[in-house]
């Protein structure tokens, strides 16, 4: 058999069957304070696929730290073939500082393919996009809603290219939606050098959600041996339902929020769905639905401003893989019990 290469990241040279914990250098802090983050990289005998998981690319989604570090100590993510990296912290700046941005208030998710002579924000981007975004065949980034606001675990993918729908249904999260690249971000810059990649939504930033962790770690662990950098069996429980189309319904009025529905519920057009009180007077106004579908994102704070985005509704269409029923049957139960 073919002698497999080492594989290099700045300057480590990895053999093959090694791993190590390399601490990439950042920019400095004004104090004087090195910064650096942990890159973990695990190269296997045998050739395979190079797979990149990314966490905490906004500071505040310690969702996704969580998730990358029990897969790494996860018996079942020891590698047979293949390589992987992972960062659990790529935004180590706002997530020392609690907050989802970096110090100069710029979303790093909106800031690819960056510049090694730019904004704070475009330098780590240039240096994740450049420097190690090149070297993965498949890309797995990690992500929660804002502070506040909760997402049920989803992928979110570009399904109308093969590949990235097989990937993306190797993951076996609950749902799949077909989601639109943005501007500048970590998956737009992948599909420009054609990396298949997937983005994982679940929880709430600066919140821990076990549910959205266990999806999170158990996908990974799914795409790991679907792509055969490991010979465990995959551990799905259900078949993702893949949806096309998602709408936020906003609040028609501000004051006091109480919702009456929660994450995986089925929502029917024209009922009520909550209500919002005037923090000063006895009046209320009644939430209805302005759609059908699933509720797979939700507003937890309750104090809200006429036209605030309250729930993200998931709606089947006629290209929708199962019903609202089935899917309200499917997701509801395993999530808020």
């Amino acid at each position: 058999m073919r002698q497999r290469k080492d594989f290099e990241l700045f300057g480590t040279v990895v053999s093959p069957g090694k791993s190590t914990i390399i601490n990439a250098p950042l920019p400095s802090l004004y104090s004087h304070a090195t910064t650096q983050t942990p890159i973990y990289v695990r190269h296997a005998i045998k050739q395979g696929p190079v797979l990149l998981i990314t966490g905490a690319l906004h500071g505040d989604e310690i969702n996704s730290i969580e998730i990358v570090r029990r897969m790494l100590n996860s018996k079942k993510s020891k590698l047979t073939s293949g390589t992987l990296i992972a960062i659990p912290i790529v935004n180590i700046y706002g997530f020392v500082t609690l907050s989802r941005y970096l110090p100069d208030g710029r979303d790093l998710n909106r800031s690819f393919p960056g510049s090694a002579s730019g904004s704070l924000a475009a330098r780590l981007a240039y240096f994740l996009g450049n420097e190690i975004l090149p070297k993965a065949d498949y890309v797995i980034d990690l992500h929660t809603g804002k502070e506040h606001r909760t997402n049920f675990p989803q992928i979110r993918a570009t399904i109308d290219c093969q590949k990235t729908l097989k990937f993306a249904k190797s993951f076996d999260a609950p749902i799949i939606i077909n989601s639109n690249i943005r501007d500048g971000s970590l998956r737009g810059l992948a599909q420009e050098q054609n990396i298949p990649s997937l983005v994982y939504e679940g929880g709430e930033g600066l919140r821990f959600d076990e549910v959205a962790i266990r999806y999170g770690v158990r996908g990974i662990l799914n795409a790991m041996s679907k792509l055969k950098l490991t010979t465990t069996s995959s551990c799905n429980k259900v078949e993702s339902i893949i949806l096309r189309n998602t709408s936020w319904i906003r609040a028609p009025v501000s004051g006091m929020l109480y919702l009456k529905k929660r994450l995986g519920e089925k929502i029917v057009k024209g009922a009520v769905i909550g209500h919002i009180f005037d923090p000063f007077t006895s009046k209320n106004e009644n939430l209805t639905s302005s759609l059908n579908g699933i509720i797979i994102g939700k507003n937890n704070l309750p104090l809200v401003t006429q036209g605030d985005a309250l729930l993200n509704v998931a709606i089947p269409g006629k290209r929708s893989s199962a019903s609202i029923d089935e899917i309200e049957d499917q997701l509801y139960d395993e999530y808020n019990s």
